[in-house]
């Protein structure tokens, strides 16, 4: 079991930055690629970024590309989510998602939410 605890929502206005936060514990060493979701009450859930588990391949939505950046830190167990010119529209509950091999859909956290006033 891996337990994952997302950390750093916020209120912000339209423009500025926010740093996400996801630590896990647990069968920590069993995760491998780490990804970042989001989800506005009546829609569903949708992907915004993923880092394999070296940390050298990162992938984005296009929604958020060239404003979020996504980085882990192993040794820390700790998997970050920068957020810039951030816009209304990127308001949701934002959940960490670790990958492991033999569970389906991995696990998840139970997310933290960010608002962006306009």
């Amino acid at each position: 079991q891996v337990q994952l605890v997302e950390s750093g929502g916020g209120l912000v206005q339209a423009g500025g930055s926010l740093r996400l936060s996801c630590v896990a514990s647990g069968r920590a060493g069993s995760m491998s690629g780490l990804n970042w979701f989001r989800q506005v009450p009546g829609k569903e859930r949708e992907f915004v970024a993923a880092i394999s588990w070296s940390g050298g391949a990162t992938y984005y939505a296009d929604s958020v590309k060239g404003r979020f950046t996504i980085s882990r830190d192993n040794a820390k167990n700790t998997v970050y989510l920068e957020m810039s010119s951030l816009q209304p529209e990127d308001t949701a509950v934002y959940y960490c998602n670790a990958e492991s091999v033999g569970v389906a859909g991995g696990y998840w956290g139970q997310g933290t939410q960010v608002t962006v006033s306009s």
